[in-house]
């Protein structure tokens, strides 16, 4: 199986794309989300902080895929104190920005940033979003084919028509594509994981994990799903993925329960058992663990935001 074949499979959806304005030495603090979060900047120098990685230094024309259930911040260079960052819809200013952009000098103590949630899938196989572990960073650079795209996605939310939902999600899937190609041209080590993808071997135990986490599986049946060994299947999804196929389903089961904590009013002991965990306690250690929150304050910012 080649990239192509996943590539042909992508699916892309977002919610409503909002943009973000920072001041001086401001900084906006994102809290983990169950989708991940694209950045677009506009203008503005700065830097994007996640948990346990070094920080991600941003420009005009950054692109950057942040995770689910990563929490993170987006701080500007600027060093003027001024007042602090504010985030709108969309629409009710990147029309003006973009009509000065062309003539416009970027001012050193703002740095303006388009966000949104998305969720990548595969037909088929939904979820991909949840094999995202790293946050993926490209700069559309002066003349480039993905700077065109961007732009030609901003006007869209910008100025919406007749059929602008379809065609801001085709611009949106290009783009990730235009990313997803560019990282493995340079052989970036954040897109290890279509690697395992690629494989027909693992490719069904792989959508099985994805398509329903919380079932009772184990190495030795995620192995019967390949057609290989315990032992085989273990080391060529180690190998292929870069952890154990446990570990792997431990990660999804904690991003379906956001997604369910997120867009559900399923109590926690519901949600803990229907991801696969025998106990409310033993999914709330495990939740925290990998998104910094309980469930219960997740579900809470979630819906705040």
């Amino acid at each position: 199986m080649n990239f192509d074949h996943i590539f042909d499979q992508l699916d892309i959806r977002t919610e409503p794309f909002a943009i973000c304005e920072i001041h001086g030495t401001c900084h906006v603090a994102l809290k983990p989300d169950a989708a991940v979060t694209l950045h677009y900047i506009l203008s503005g120098e700065g830097q994007i902080k996640t948990r346990e990685r070094p920080p991600i230094k941003i420009a005009r024309g950054s692109l950057v895929l942040i995770p689910s259930l990563n929490s993170h911040e987006v701080l500007n260079d600027g060093a003027t104190v001024v007042p602090g960052p504010s985030c709108k819809p969309a629409a009710l200013n990147l029309a003006q920005i973009l009509k000065s952009a062309p003539d416009a000098e970027p001012s050193a103590s703002r740095l303006v940033a388009l966000c949104a949630h998305v969720n990548i899938g595969l037909m088929g196989a939904t979820d991909l979003v949840n094999l995202v572990r790293e946050p993926l960073v490209t700069q559309a650079s002066e003349g480039s084919g993905l700077l065109v795209l961007v732009d030609t996605l901003m006007r869209e939310i910008s100025d919406p028509k007749v059929g602008s939902r379809a065609l801001i999600r085709a611009l949106l899937l290009q783009a990730v594509i235009a990313m997803m190609r560019d990282g493995i041209a340079t052989r970036d080590s954040t897109m290890e994981w279509m690697i395992a993808l690629r494989d027909p071997v693992l490719w069904k135990p792989l959508c099985a994990m994805l398509d329903n986490p919380g079932q009772p599986f184990s190495v030795e049946s995620l192995a019967d799903i390949s057609g290989l060994s315990r032992a085989a299947f273990a080391r060529r999804f180690s190998e292929a993925y870069g952890t154990g196929p446990m570990e792997l389903l431990r990660e999804l089961r904690i991003r379906k329960a956001a997604e369910l904590l997120r867009n559900t009013d399923l109590p926690v002991k519901r949600i803990a058992g229907t991801v696969g965990f025998s106990s409310r306690s033993a999914f709330s250690r495990t939740f925290e663990a990998t998104s910094g929150q309980s469930p219960s304050a997740f579900r809470r910012d979630a819906r705040a935001s």
